[in-house]
């Protein structure tokens, strides 16, 4: 039997800016007394600390493991030791390698104060560019920022203990930064210590501007060895060190059933995997993967964003939950992650479009739940905020419903041409297109070699190490998926030319439905939403549906484009679900195993074996996006080719087993009567 792992309590969501004065232009903390870097020159100091006290150099240019060298920094500051340690990266890394850089920030700076503290640096004057265009908005969590081909930053909002105790990865050089001990007891404590050698790897390093008693003691006890060598500067001594053997992660003694397994050492150049579906879920995990140089096989039974990928426009839309919850919590990272990643991948807006989204409240009942919300998460302004109706009817740009009591604006959101993103992602070097329905896929290798065969309906076979099923709804025809509680629900959009473009939204509006800005002269709306329909058919009634919807919302608009429906085109697709409506994203479960390892919880929830989840070697999912895949998708891919690469995740420890395929086999085992 386990101990119970306590979860982080729920929260505002945003953090406090940083509050600095600028004494000879260099940023001091006002809060903490103290400043971020040396006057005398922080570059050689960042070097001499944190770079050659970790033996970086060296270590970066004898790196040929195919996942990412892993730095992480107990505080990120103004990004100086980051970007230097990136700079002497590509100075010295051989060309396959890739980085990985994680760092924690309680107070992060503003983009104009980080754009004023590197300005300092121009040798750094092209990364810091790419990490102030990239710069996330101060809200708690996980925020990934891909800064180069080769190298990912993953910046963690929050205090340093609670981050590194959630962080789902492992380290293999540590910058120990901070503020001085004296200025910041609370972030250098045990409990951090501790959280740091749980996350490291064996033979894992450290560096550290202090010396200071408690943090070599504390360090000690955690695990560490330390040795004290010359300081920098006025600084006559450091403290650096290494771990030999970490202790054993016993974070999720509590859900042992969502242990990952363990890493496949590849056994080909990059590493193939299959990615069965190609719509966005399928497509842009294949871009994730082969962004890290993996092989990919894409299949699919028609083209890329053929199935419920397919709409002309796609709302990148979040309903949140009055109260934050783990569901929330993700999507509005996922939010967050796919614009910046949708900027980067498509900086000319062509395949999207960031007008904003407008949730309208069309009852009493709704703007209190708004109110609610928005008291709350207490978010920055320009993630989300609330309108009253001339706010609500200046971003929409055209008459609304005389029932508006008001809305939630999401200025960063929009919409996006889904078949046309999943066309682009396709296309990405390192992904092969293979139209075809796969009809069996079979385990044939070994838990320390694994191999599958796939075969299609043209009777085609195709070996590789590891496949990800994305294929919806159909994705329990697979034996090894039979048990997924996946779900269809049927929508139908209406497309009709737009007579009078002067009335159509600026940006998208959504109610019970969602309306974007017409694109290419043509308005599309809806969708309808029948669970367990599966029929391809178009409706007519379904038109009716999407207009009245339209009315409720929109009423001059839905006047202007008339009812004459042999006007109207439509398309319809079908969703996949899950029961808790949270995507089913991670490794797949040997379900028979699962249910024979962990029966016990049927008597007594309490009854937790100690026995790490089996799951089948090399097989992943990412099914029931629902109706929010464009905005949940893309992250899920990344955590996806995160753990296939063995990297550190884009979600806290918590928010990935959230996403657990296997999460349902273990509800349904304690629901047994």
């Amino acid at each position: 039997m386990t101990e119970s792992r306590q979860l982080p309590v729920a929260r505002a969501l945003r953090l406090e800016h940083a509050q600095l004065d600028w004494n000879d232009a260099a940023p001091h903390a006002l809060a903490y007394d103290d400043i971020y870097f040396s006057r005398d020159d922080g570059l050689r100091e960042t070097e001499h600390v944190f770079i050659n006290s970790n033996r970086l150099p060296e270590r970066f240019a004898q790196w040929h493991l195919s996942r990412p060298f892993v730095v992480a920094e107990t505080g990120f500051g103004s990004g100086l030791n980051m970007l230097h340690a990136w700079a002497c990266f590509e100075a010295h890394a051989p060309h396959t390698a890739r980085l990985h850089l994680v760092s924690v920030e309680k107070h992060p700076f503003t983009r104009e104060d980080l754009l004023r503290a590197l300005s300092a640096w121009p040798t750094l004057a092209e990364r810091s560019t790419r990490l102030i265009a990239q710069w996330p908005a101060p809200v708690s969590g996980v925020h990934r920022i891909v800064l180069a081909p080769r190298v990912t930053l993953d910046v963690h909002f929050g205090e340093a203990t609670e981050c590194f105790e959630q962080l789902d990865g492992q380290v293999d050089a540590w910058f120990l930064d901070g503020f001085a001990p004296a200025k910041n007891p609370a972030m250098w404590t045990q409990a951090l210590f501790d959280a740091m050698a749980v996350v490291s790897r064996p033979g894992a390093t450290f560096a550290t501007f202090t010396c200071a008693g408690l943090v070599k003691r504390g360090l000690i006890q955690a695990g560490f060895h330390c040795e004290k060598i010359k300081g920098f500067g006025r600084k006559r001594e450091m403290l650096r060190g290494s771990i030999a053997t970490p202790p054993t992660d016993r974070r999720r003694m509590r859900t042992p059933w969502f242990t990952p397994p363990p890493v496949i050492s590849s056994t080909s150049a990059g590493g193939d995997v299959a990615v069965i579906g190609a719509g966005i879920a399928g497509a842009s995990t294949a871009h994730a993967l082969a962004r890290r140089g993996r092989s990919v096989m894409l299949f699919d039974t028609e083209a890329p964003g053929a199935g419920g990928s397919g709409n002309r426009q796609g709302a990148l839309y979040v309903k949140l939950a009055a109260h934050p919850n783990p569901q929330s919590r993700f999507y509005l990272a996922a939010l967050q992650y796919t614009t910046r990643w949708l900027a980067q991948f498509d900086p000319e807006r062509r395949l999207w479009s960031d007008c904003g989204v407008l949730q309208l409240a069309l009852s009493d009942k709704e703007a209190t739940r708004q109110r609610t919300f928005l008291s709350r998460y207490d978010l920055p302004e320009h993630i989300v905020h609330g309108v009253d109706v001339a706010g609500a009817t200046q971003r929409a740009g055209t008459a609304l419903s005389s029932n508006t009591r008001g809305g939630l604006y999401y200025p960063g959101a929009g919409w996006v041409r889904p078949k046309a993103l999943c066309q682009a992602l396709a296309a990405t070097d390192g992904i092969t297109f293979h139209q075809g329905l796969v009809v069996a896929i079979e385990f044939i290798g070994t838990a320390e070699a694994p191999r599958w065969r796939l075969r299609d309906s043209d009777g085609r076979t195709f070996e590789t190490e590891q496949v990800v099923v994305a294929t919806a709804q159909a994705s329990n025809r697979f034996e090894a998926l039979a048990h997924l509680p996946l779900q269809s629900i049927r929508g139908q959009v209406s497309q009709v030319a737009v007579p009078d473009a002067t009335l159509a939204p600026k940006c998208v509006v959504c109610a019970g439905g969602y309306t974007p800005p017409p694109w290419h002269g043509v308005q599309s709306f809806g969708a309808t939403f029948a669970p367990h329909d599966t029929a391809l058919e178009m409706r007519p009634e379904d038109h009716t549906a999407n207009l009245a919807e339209l009315e409720r919302a929109l009423p001059d608009y839905a006047a202007a484009l008339g009812r004459s429906f042999e006007a109207f085109e439509a398309r319809v697709g079908l969703r996949c679900a899950s029961p808790d409506k949270s995507p089913l994203v991670g490794p797949a479960p040997v379900a028979e195993a699962w249910c024979s390892d962990y029966a016990a919880l049927a008597h007594d929830a309490r009854r937790i074996a100690d026995v790490p989840g089996r799951h089948w070697p090399g097989l992943w999912i990412s099914v029931a996006h629902g109706s929010r895949g464009l905005v949940s998708a893309p992250l899920c891919a990344e955590l996806l080719a995160s753990r296939i690469c063995d990297e550190p995740m884009p979600l806290t420890l918590e928010l990935a087993d959230h996403l657990h395929p296997g999460r349902r086999l273990i509800t349904d085992l304690i629901r047994t009567p």
